[in-house]
């Protein structure tokens, strides 16, 4: 039988826990487990776990040790409880001293089987259980989530998309002409004139007015 605490929901244990803290009667067994509706038929493991971790007895008894880590604090249980883990799995913390905090489910699994000559499956239960206390004691492992890497353009389509920002943003100016006889650029200019002739005006009015359109902007 394996010397290490395993389940097929490790959650089950820290919700335990959770119920403890909150009140922890003198003696819990698997009747107390199933009046919580944790682990279903799995009620004995959850117990297992807990003896394990010294807080309660073989007999189901609350320890002293238990009982004073499970009734302190939120800032003060961690540290309070990583002594626990340390004792529940000296042979673990024997070996890779505080590295044990940060190993990862492969390594762990890897160390379990070693260990209680378990199957992959019972090894792999081992590990989530350790790493669900070791999270409880304030050391959860996000160094296991490799953080993803953005893909990288292929040169080509870097390229292309350069190219394309460079043509929409940066747009080639149109060249404008020279006249030869002076030197001034030719513009392209279109001017609309609206004229409000006068009702009453003469036949001189009128000339005059089309004579000094003509004079100052047609021949400009």
């Amino acid at each position: 039988m394996a010397s290490h605490p395993y389940i097929s929901g490790a959650g089950n244990i820290a919700q335990m826990i959770g119920h403890l803290r909150k009140n922890f009667p003198g003696t819990v067994t698997s009747e107390t487990v199933k009046k919580f509706s944790l682990a279903p038929n799995n009620e004995s493991y959850v117990i297992n776990a807990l003896q394990f971790m010294g807080i309660i007895d073989e007999e189901g008894k609350r320890t002293n040790k238990g009982h004073d880590v499970l009734v302190l604090g939120a800032d003060s249980f961690p540290t309070a409880f990583e002594g626990l883990v340390r004792e529940a799995y000296k042979d673990l913390f024997d070996l890779r001293g505080d590295e044990a905090w940060t190993l990862n489910k492969n390594e762990l699994i890897s160390y379990f089987r070693t260990t209680d000559k378990t199957s992959e499956v019972i090894g792999s239960r081992q590990a989530d259980v350790f790493q669900m206390f070791r999270a409880l004691a304030g050391h959860d492992q996000m160094s296991e989530k490799t953080p993803v890497k953005p893909k990288q353009a292929s040169s080509k389509t870097t390229q292309k998309k350069k190219q394309k920002m460079v043509d929409v943003q940066t747009p080639e100016p149109q060249k404008a002409g020279t006249n030869e006889k002076d030197g001034r650029k030719d513009m392209a200019l279109t001017v609309r004139i609206e004229i409000n002739l006068p009702a009453n005006g003469s036949q001189e009015t009128y000339d005059n007015i089309f004579k000094s359109i003509r004079a100052n902007l047609i021949n400009e």
